[in-house]
């Protein structure tokens, strides 16, 4: 186990830091977060890497107004994190405006740096 990184809360505020990056379109913060081998399954049921990612936040096709969390749990086994996001989002994807109640999944690991996404999927939330 990593000192310091192996811990709920820092892990809650990795996801919180996460968050705060989208909402910004701040692709150096997410960068840093995300993990090169990330594997993320998008709302279409495909899946995408770090590099998508990072490629849509570069070019403005996605452009969040809005990220508002409503229950954030978290768990840690040894050096491997999961999260559970339930929210809303809001803004403008590839120029049309969208808003939705989503959950994210999110596994996490944790590393000399800190914790990095390594996997994620996001799909509806129910009420």
């Amino acid at each position: 186990m990593l000192a310091g990184v192996n811990t709920r809360d820092s892990l809650l505020a990795a996801d919180r830091r996460l968050q705060a990056a989208q909402l910004a379109a701040d692709a150096e913060t997410l960068d840093e977060v995300i993990d090169d081998r990330l594997v993320f399954t998008g709302p279409d049921g495909l899946l995408y890497s770090k590099q998508d990612d990072l490629a849509l936040q570069r070019s403005g096709e996605q452009q969040l107004t809005e990220v508002t969390e409503e229950e954030l749990t978290a768990l840690v086994v040894g050096d491997t994190g999961v999260t559970w996001f339930r929210g809303r989002l809001a803004g403008r994807f590839k120029g049309e405006e969208f808003t939705a109640h989503v959950r994210y999944t999110r596994t996490w690991v944790g590393t000399a740096g800190g914790w990095r996404l390594i996997a994620a999927h996001v799909g509806p939330a129910g009420s």
